[in-house]
């Protein structure tokens, strides 16, 4: 496959209505993005990172820190697709001036393309600001992976009236204040749909609809490593948890019989 060109800021909102949609994919390890990024427009270093790499039950513990390490991490490996980085729980809530200097960290640290805040109309001014102060911004509409707690669980968004008037709040007002692009996740497919509709920016859908610009997967959940709760919108291309169990029980039984390592992978003098 020959090498694409650097995907842009302006190819991402140059992608709105097009016919064929944004390729999106979660990394968090320079290995994973050597191999998706010939095949992604954005990679987001997402704060699932927490749970995939990390072991959380959520991704409230996920610190400044880790997704600044992490962010490192898919940027040496990374010379075509357009890298986003979330901004960690905490870091940004506060006020506009917290927000932007946690995002300036995020993008001097790592060299990365944009953030992302979970948040719509709640956080107009910090998109804002940020925009106006060149960082660019995508919201996170519908399902709030850092509101579970405050929430009671991962619920579907959009099944009220009154919570689809504000998710269609939540898109005009992100449009607004400056972001390029909506992530809508775990939302009805109909007002993820209208949302797309609505706004002029591109939509990326996680759980939302085929007619969003884009759409992303969290990489272990599309590849089979999550043994564990598998949400209705992920889709398995692969079942690599069983290729590497199977791989390791071989590597153990060679081990304990000594059959490995043999002369082929031995040094002899």
């Amino acid at each position: 496959m020959t090498q694409k060109n650097r995907f842009t800021l302006n190819d991402i909102r140059n992608s709105k209505n097009k016919d064929s949609p944004l390729v999106c994919l979660t990394s968090y390890t320079t290995s994973m993005t050597k191999i998706i990024d010939k095949y992604c427009d954005i990679i987001l270093v997402g704060d699932s990172l927490g749970m995939v790499i990390y072991g959380m039950e959520n991704t409230l513990g996920v610190t400044l820190d880790m997704m600044i390490n992490h962010g490192k991490a898919v940027m040496r490996a990374n010379p075509s697709s357009f890298v986003i980085i979330d901004m960690p729980y905490g870091t940004y809530e506060d006020n506009p001036d917290q927000a932007y200097k946690a995002a300036k960290t995020l993008i001097d640290e790592t060299s990365c393309n944009a953030v992302k805040i979970e948040g719509g109309a709640n956080i107009t001014k910090t998109i804002k600001h940020l925009s106006n102060n060149n960082i660019p911004v995508m919201a996170h509409i519908g399902l709030k992976p850092q509101s579970v707690v405050k929430e009671g669980g991962y619920k579907v968004k959009g099944k009220t009236n009154q919570e689809i008037h504000n998710l269609l709040e939540d898109a005009k007002t992100a449009e607004k204040s400056g972001a390029f692009a909506i992530l809508i996740e775990g939302t009805i497919e109909h007002v993820s749909r209208e949302i797309t509709n609505l706004v002029n920016i591109p939509t990326v859908g996680i759980g939302a609809s085929s007619a969003c610009d884009g759409q992303i997967l969290v990489i272990d959940d599309m590849l089979g490593l999550n043994t564990g709760h598998t949400a209705k919108f992920v889709k398995q291309y692969a079942n690599i948890a069983d290729e590497i169990d199977k791989a390791v029980a071989n590597y153990s039984t060679e081990v304990k019989n000594r059959t490995f390592p043999n002369k082929k992978h031995v040094y002899i003098g």
